[in-house]
């Protein structure tokens, strides 16, 4: 099937005009946003339940996601869940925390490349057979980058729940809305998260009204909403009645649209609109398919097996010196998705200490027209990050296993973050803010998001720290301390990103 060149050059334009360059600050932010004195580690606010699933939001209202200018939310898939068709207002970056399944992504004006073999065969006997866009197969350890305004769905076709991570980078120039995340849905009833979200945008503009808070009073009337809201702190009796309740009214796209339009539209008759157009009970946004879904997709191990040698080779292509710019790839086949999970994959590893895996635009250079990339790391029992900042973006941290201590140290030399970070919870650290993080005595695994497709960081110790390039007499003139001081100071720990425990450490914990 041949590609309109005039459409597919109007949805390139559609899909990433403006995405080059990242909004500072959008129209409606205020310039105080990223004035944090105190900073906290968080756990999502509003979990609304679908039939086959959950989705919760961390508030967007929060403080410390207005200054990074993200959204984010969790999803949990159960075996045989259909996330339904949708898109949304800004570019996403969608992590999978656990869970294999499948998903599509409908790219404007790409052809229906996926086609069942026996097609001929079929429609020589009067039978159709379906075509559609690709589908691809997604695991653990998965990072997926979607575009804007572009339609996905999810399939659970595995036997354990999925769970993802979606970070909506809402501050991003290609959102033209205002920072409310928004979910547009072209399918299902999306009536439960569409009011939460409705009210978490009352609440911005209330907070707006009344002035700045600070992080602790967010917390505190976080939790009173929480308690009041939340849907799984409601008694059995009235989610039942909920979930057997039929919708009264029909919330995604296609319900607003006259039938008679929408007839003429599709080519059918008014019949199969007013299926279209009705939502028989609260099932959500994730539903439970009756039998599985069949759709045309590679064999399992065949797609995996050389999407795992193919990233491997372009993984020795960027070690060798030569970058990939991405023009070999057309917009229609273009990678949306590499896996960080794998230990092999690692940039940097210490075998006492433990690894990262980066992603950005050199990697995966559909990055660079979302300006987001991403980082993978684990820590290893009590081992520790050297402090360190990030110079162009800031740094959104989602704790996947075990616990770690984080200090944030803001521009006045306040600590306005030292706690530690727990398994699901979320924190953000702004652009600049100095930090360093160890693990607990279970070790710590992370994923961050960043929103700039080459996040860089200036580590303050170590082999490659800025303390290592300052001479010798600027750091014992500048900390007031002896030559030999300055020189351990700059030459004692030989590693480039991590330190591992002392020696007495090592002595408190055997």
């Amino acid at each position: 099937m041949a590609i309109n060149p005039s459409l597919l050059f109007l949805s390139l334009l559609f899909l990433f005009n403006g995405c080059l360059a990242r909004q500072t600050f959008s129209s409606q932010q205020s310039q105080n946003e990223c004035q944090i004195n105190r900073l906290r580690a968080f756990a999502p606010q509003t979990r609304i339940r679908s039939e086959a699933g959950t989705t919760e939001w961390w508030n967007p209202n929060s403080q410390q996601l207005r200054c990074a200018g993200v959204s984010v939310m969790r999803q949990t898939i159960e075996p045989n869940g259909l996330v339904l068709p949708s898109f949304t207002n800004a570019p996403q970056l969608l992590y999978i925390v656990q869970g294999r399944g499948i998903q599509g992504i409908v790219m404007p004006g790409c052809a229906e490349t996926f086609q069942d073999s026996q097609q001929s065969q079929h429609q020589s006997r009067g039978r159709f057979q379906d075509q559609h866009q690709k589908v691809r197969r997604f695991r653990q350890g998965d990072i997926i980058a979607l575009p804007q305004g572009v339609v996905h769905w999810s399939y659970n076709d595995g036997n354990e729940r999925v769970v993802t991570i979606n970070l909506l980078d809402t501050g991003n120039s290609a959102n033209q809305l205002d920072n409310i995340p928004r979910r547009f849905h072209l399918a299902g009833n999306p009536e439960e998260e569409q009011r939460q979200l409705r009210r978490l945008a009352q609440q911005m503009q209330g907070r707006s009204e009344r002035g700045e808070e600070s992080e602790e009073e967010e917390g505190e009337r976080e939790g009173e909403e929480e308690e009041e809201d939340n849907p799984s702190r409601r008694s059995r009796h009235q989610e039942e009645e909920e979930q057997g309740r039929e919708s009264s009214s029909c919330n995604n796209l296609l319900c607003a649209f006259d039938r008679n339009f929408l007839a003429q539209a599709f080519n059918v008759d008014h019949d199969i609109i007013r299926k279209i157009q009705r939502v028989r009970g609260n099932r959500g946004t994730i539903i439970r398919v009756r039998d599985r879904l069949q759709v045309v997709t590679p064999p399992r191990m065949e797609e995996e097996e050389r999407e795992e040698r193919q990233q491997e080779q372009r993984y020795r292509h960027t070690r060798g010196g030569s970058q990939d710019n991405g023009l070999e790839e057309t917009f229609c086949s273009m990678r949306i998705k590499e896996n960080l999970a794998d230990p092999e994959r690692a940039d940097i590893f210490n075998p006492q200490a433990g690894r990262i895996s980066t992603l950005n635009r050199f990697n995966l250079p559909i990055l660079q027209r979302l300006e987001l990339s991403a980082e993978r790391g684990v820590l290893y029992n009590r081992a520790g990050l050297i402090p360190q900042w990030n110079v162009n973006a800031h740094k959104i941290l989602y704790m996947l296993r075990g616990r770690a201590r984080v200090q944030v140290v803001n521009h006045n030399g306040d600590a306005v973050f030292d706690d530690n970070v727990e398994q699901g919870q979320l924190l953000t650290v702004p652009q600049n803010f100095a930090f360093m993080k160890q693990a607990g005595n279970e070790g710590a695994e992370w994923i961050s998001f960043f929103t700039n497709s080459e996040a860089t960081n200036t580590p303050m110790a170590g082999s490659v720290s800025f303390m290592r390039a300052l001479p010798e007499e600027v750091v014992a003139a500048s900390y007031q301390v002896s030559r030999e001081d300055a020189r351990r100071i700059k030459f004692n720990n030989k590693n480039t990103f991590f330190f591992t425990p002392s020696q007495s450490e090592r002595r408190a914990d055997a």
